[in-house]
């Protein structure tokens, strides 16, 4: 195999790696119509299997960072493959709601193993120069994840029955994972020196969590990155049950919606070009402010046709593909030696802050669009009143600076 194309199928394997649990998310979305009337529950309860999934993977990737240095990479890939193996055949098989909600969120512990072991994988394998290319390359794979994936439930929601849909992402994983055995290379050895102590692992995301802009950038990041959580916990309900689309439909109209967060993130690299991240993030939030209430107002008075709906949609999610990477950069901006903790925080406090956001989408649910599109407005709310709050310290820190320079420079 020649060295190009022994590059190409090890960034194949690592983005089907990384790609595992967003599919396990967006692929069974037409299906929740289904799922409700088969377990004879309604569909704002079978949303809390997403959120039990999200908050699977927040808790995941914080176990899974010193893990994978400890043991090396392919170990704990094994061990979280086969958990999400065994627990996407025991979704496939459950007769209740309560069992499905439990099965997602163990699915989850095992699957979020894939996106912490590729990043990580990327650093090991490639050389420094080529770093970044293969980065671009995986995001390129990963981007086309939430385009296909509700378009194959959608056909397998359609055409076949819903369980069906948790068994192909198990022999997906099989597969995966025979891939993974055959052709990733090792990657860094393990390392006995790091503690698995939970003492020593707290006190390393807590030194994380004391630095002000990481804090105030995660936060930013976390609390207005729910909003796509909050549109895609409550879409299948909007679109198929009060719009009237088919679950083939619905899959077609979310891969649309999709190409808004991942077309803004490619504008994103002329953007910097010009502005700073900081720009960046403030300009994308406040458009989002005031789409947001125009969406929320016209869902309350029924202004809006399907049509004009999801073209709002999309001009309001192309933000997130700015707001999110610039808030991601800025969060690790600070670190060195610590980017492994930091970035496994970040990835925790998104997904935990998702996973509420989708849980209060569903605790709301009263038969309208209206608790999915008020919890999107609130977390733009919220991710913009937590900058303007930070921007506010550090003008009177500043202030405050600037006082005593001037009192020292009278003296």
């Amino acid at each position: 195999m020649t060295p190009v194309r022994s590059q190409f199928v090890l960034i194949l394997i690592l983005g089907a790696l990384s790609t595992v649990s967003p599919f396990s998310v967006d692929m069974y979305l037409p299906a929740f119509p289904s799922i409700a009337e088969s377990l004879k529950t309604d569909i704002s309860t079978v949303q809390l299997s997403l959120t039990s999934y999200l908050i699977g993977i927040a808790i995941g990737q914080l176990f899974y960072g010193p893990m994978l240095d400890r043991f090396g990479r392919k170990k704990p890939l094994y061990w979280g493959l086969m958990i999400y193996i065994f627990a996407s055949f025991a979704c496939a098989m459950t007769t209740t709601i309560d069992s499905l909600i439990w099965m997602r969120f163990i699915q989850a512990i095992g699957g979020c193993v894939g996106m912490v072991a590729a990043q990580a994988l990327v650093r090991d394998i490639f050389p420094i120069n080529k770093i970044a290319q293969a980065f671009a390359m995986l995001t390129l794979v990963i981007a086309v994840s939430p385009m296909i994936a509700p378009t194959i439930g959608g056909y397998l929601a359609t055409q076949m029955d819903w369980h069906y849909l948790f068994i192909v992402l198990g022999v997906l994983a099989s597969i995966i994972l025979v891939f993974t055995g055959w052709f990733l290379p090792e990657g860094a050895k393990p390392d006995t020196s790091v503690s698995l102590l939970p003492t020593r692992v707290l006190g390393q995301y807590w030194s994380v969590l004391g630095n002000k802009q990481f804090l105030t950038y995660i936060l930013v990041g976390g609390i207005a990155g729910a909003a796509p959580f909050a549109y895609i916990s409550g879409s299948s309900f909007v679109f198929i049950e009060l719009y009237g689309l088919s679950e083939t439909q619905y899959g077609w109209v979310f891969a649309f919606l999709a190409v808004a967060m991942i077309g803004s993130t490619q504008l994103n690299h002329g953007l910097l070009r010009r502005f700073s991240n900081r720009q960046i993030v403030f300009a994308a939030l406040s458009y989002q402010l005031v789409l947001g209430i125009i969406i929320v107002v016209g869902i309350w008075l029924d202004w809006f046709s399907v049509i004009s709906f999801i073209l709002l949609l999309f001009v309001f999610l192309t933000g997130h593909g700015l707001s999110i990477p610039n808030a991601a950069a800025l969060s690790l901006g600070p670190f060195g030696k610590q980017a492994g903790s930091a970035s496994a925080m970040m990835g925790f406090m998104r997904m935990a802050i998702g996973g509420v956001v989708t849980g209060l989408v569903s605790v709301l649910h009263n038969g309208t669009a209206l608790p999915m599109v008020c919890m999107m407005f609130l977390s733009i709310v919220g991710g913009m009143g937590t900058l303007l709050l930070y921007y506010r310290d550090r003008n009177l820190r500043f202030k405050r600076i600037k006082s005593k320079a001037n009192a020292l420079a009278t003296t």
